[in-house]
Parts: structure tokens; sequence; C-alpha cells
């Protein structure tokens, strides 16, 4: 059977095509892998496979499976930035395609892993095969909507990661609601809803790979005209994808996104046992898995609402709002354990998780502001390195930090407090270096005459820009 129907060259869009088409195409692929958010739902029922009603002697600690979402993490990172360039040059049909196999054969291996009661197992499959499902999946429809939508990359960025952020959402309350029809007084159904799940996933992003198209060269949105000023910290020049790492700006970037990403996703992935060892009684685990479902919801809202912002407020401003206000939040999270108002502990981390969204859909038009479009894809590809770096810091601190305190016999309810001050923490350096980011010396602009000796000198052939 010929796979030709993969290429690039298959995937082009024919005159009369609505660009309107696209996101879904992309939200088939990104709820699928924002599954990765909902995971938390599964990690005390991991630590119960033998014991089924407590843990057992053997069963795996928690510590132990809050590394299978910074595996997941780390992978993503790192496969965005291998596989940045061949994601373009085979275009989004082929890499959805493939993230597809990728992820449901990390839900496969992740089950005979829990079956056999193999940890190591667990990282190989919805670790690294999971996390690299993530890193193609995630890049290539990002990728591709914002070439559709020239005239509003924000809009763009946002309207294909906010698929990412709600996955959780749906996948959340059905990943507890399989492993309730599976369980048995003697059996928890982790392995057979892993099974279903990477059923499931794989047919909507097949779906999704078959819908996406790419637009005609030199395609441009009806009556779009592109600006003709540059303005304050948005190029009109272009900088070439090795040379931007050359520039602070992309450090700076790279920093203000590993900050604001290091204090989110720590209590993203453990939001599930958090909130139920913060208010034990008050939230049960049906609760706790609405409360990550309804913090997806504010994931996928705030990529969306705060991407779209910051067409009109900017992308700096836009990063300081992140940093001033989740401040504030993190520092009042441990006031809402202390007098038990699970409802001011819900509203805090319902922004602050709509501005951690909200963080990522931003950042590819921050890149394209600073950057230019030619070579955007490929530096988006290399900054996401610093949410690989995030995935390991912020689940480590949480984890680590929270065994610290309960085995030198701080109550459960309060062995969160020190994370969420050390967060805070993090914002401020964020916001400053935020505030250092200026706009790329002109040094670093590409000429004209450069783009053949550049295309010439690098090494293997180079992408065009993905926007994402």
């Amino acid at each position: 059977m010929s796979l030709s129907f993969l290429d690039r060259s298959h995937t082009i869009a024919k005159p009369g095509f609505s660009r309107w088409m696209v996101p879904p195409a992309a939200l088939c692929v990104h709820l699928c892998i924002g599954q990765a958010y909902a995971f938390s739902v599964f990690n005390l029922p991991m630590t119960r496979l033998i014991g089924i009603s407590q843990p057992a002697p053997d069963d795996w600690k928690l510590t132990e499976l809050g590394w299978i979402f910074s595996i997941a993490i780390f992978f993503l990172g790192a496969s965005s930035a291998v596989f940045g360039r061949w994601v373009e040059e085979g275009g989004p049909r082929k890499a959805m395609f493939t993230a597809a196999l990728c992820w449901a054969g990390g839900f496969f291996v992740s089950a005979i892993g829990v079956y056999l009661h193999n940890l190591w197992l667990v990282y190989l499959g919805y670790g690294v095969l999971g996390g690299i499902a993530l890193g193609i999946g995630y890049i290539s429809p990002v990728s591709t909507l914002i070439k559709w939508f020239p005239d509003r990359p924000g809009m763009a960025t946002g309207m294909a990661i906010m698929g990412f952020g709600g996955g959780a959402f749906i996948a959340s309350p059905l990943s507890v609601w399989l492993m309730a029809k599976f369980s048995s007084a003697t059996h928890i159904g982790v392995a057979e809803t892993f099974i279903v799940l990477g059923i499931v996933y794989f047919a909507f992003m097949i779906v999704g790979s078959i819908i996406v198209r790419v637009p005609a060269p030199d395609w441009k949105p009806e009556g779009y005209t592109p600006p003709t000023v540059a303005q304050k910290l948005i190029t009109k020049n272009d900088v070439y994808v090795y040379d931007a790492l050359k520039t602070p700006q992309f450090w700076l970037i790279w920093w203000v996104l590993c900050l604001n990403v290091t204090a989110g996703i720590g209590v993203l992935g453990q939001a599930s046992a958090m909130s139920q060892e913060m208010f034990p009684g008050q939230i049960t685990p049906v609760a706790a898995a609405g409360f990550v479902g309804l913090m997806s919801l504010f994931n996928m809202g705030g990529r969306f609402f705060w991407a779209s912002t910051s067409d009109y407020i900017g992308r700096r401003n836009t990063y300081f709002v992140f940093m001033v206000l989740g401040f504030f939040l993190y520092c009042a999270v441990p006031y809402t354990g202390s007098v038990g108002s699970v409802s001011l502990f819900v509203i805090c981390f319902l922004v602050i998780i709509s501005m951690y969204g909200g963080g990522f859909a931003t950042v590819p038009a921050y890149l394209k502001d600073m950057f230019g479009t030619r070579y955007v894809g490929a530096i988006h590809g290399l900054l996401l390195t610093a949410w690989s770096a995030a995935g390991i810091f912020g689940p480590v601190l949480v984890n680590y930090i929270r065994e610290y305190n309960v085995t030198h016999g701080v109550p459960k309810a309060q062995a969160y407090n020190t994370t969420m001050y050390i967060m805070a923490a993090l914002l401020v350096i964020g916001f400053v270096c935020n505030f250092m980011i200026k706009a790329v010396h002109h040094r670093f602009h590409m000429k004209p005459d450069h783009e053949a000796q550049r295309a010439q000198t690098a090494v293997g052939p180079v992408s065009e820009p993905a926007g994402a």
C-alpha cells in the first residue's frame, strides 16, 4: 500500500478551500494529545495496583509515578526540536499520522507495563513514545494554522493550542469512568483504560490528518495587506534560525517560558492528588476529577483568550500580566487551604491555569514578532526545550518537596505551601527576564543575498517558517 497520500504535495489546498476547515483538524489532534494534562487522575489508582484498597509495600510511589509526566514533557520538547524541520518538509498529514501511531502505541505499551507491573515499560510507553507523539503532534497543527491566518497570528496559535489545553476536560471524567467500569474488588482497571484510550485517540487523530490542508504557495487571505511599518518589538526582518540562538532575546524568552511553565505544570500534573490532600473529606476522587476537567477548560479557554488579547496589547505586556497576577495568586493558595475555602482555591488555580495555557499560545507570536516569519517554526521548536526543562523542574519541585514535608511530620494539607511560595518566586525572575527583552539588534537580521548562502551552508534542508 502506498503512503504517498501522506506527502505534503497531496495536502495543498485547492482553490475555494475554506481555511476554517483547518481548526477542526487541529482540534482532532490537540484534544487527543491534551490528555497528558489529565494523567494525574491515574496517579493515585496506580499507587494501589497491588494493594487495591490501599498501597501495598510493592506498589509504586507517587514520586515514582510523577516521572511519567516529566519524561513525556521532556520528550515533547526534545522531539519538537529534533523533528521540527522534518514536520515542515513532510507536511502536517504525515506528521499527524506519525503522532497518532506513537500516541496510541504509547498507551498500548503502558498498558502492558501496568499489567506486568513494570514501571519502566510505562516510562517507555507513555513517557518516551507518548512524549514523541506530543512533540510532533503539537507543532504541526500550530505551524499549519499560522500559515492560514497571517492576519491574526495570536488568534491562530490560540485556536490550535487551545485544543491541547482542553484535552483533559474530556479525558479526565472519561478515564475515571472507564477505570470504574473495568475495576473489581481485586483489580483496578488502569491497563484496560489505557487500551481503550489508545484506540479512540488513534481514530480521531487519523480523522484530523485526513482533513488537514496547507495553503498554496503565496496564498493570502482575501483583503489581507501585510503591515508596511514595523511596530516596536515587531520586526519586518527575518533572523536565521541558528543566529537566533546567538541573541539574548531567544534565551530571555526561553527563560520566560520555562519559568511560567514550571510554575504551572507541577501543580497541573498533581492537581487531582493535591486537591484531595489539601481538602480531605471535602474533595472526593470524583470531585477531584471534575476539578481537573474544569482546569482543562480554563487551560483551553485561556489559550485562545490570552493569545487573542496579545494581538491588541502586545506579547510582552501579556507576559507581564501573567507574572504579576500569577505571583499574587500563588501566594494566596496556602491561605485558601488554611481557611478551608475550596471555592477560593479553585478560583486561584483556574486563573493560574488560564495564564499557563495562555503562555504557550502567545509565545509563537512572540517569536514571530522578534525574529520574523522565515524561520520562526524551527526557532519555536528549539524554544520548546524550555517546556522539557519545566516538565522536569515543576513536578520534581511539587512531588519531592511534598514528600520531604510529609516525611518530616507536616500535615498533607499543608505539604504544598512551601512549593507555592517557590512558584511565586520563579514568576518574579520571569518578570525580570521579560522586562529585559528588547528589539533584536540589526546585525542579526538576514540580508537578501544571504538566503541562498544560508541554504547552501546549512546542514541538511532548512524548513519554511512554521509559526508555532
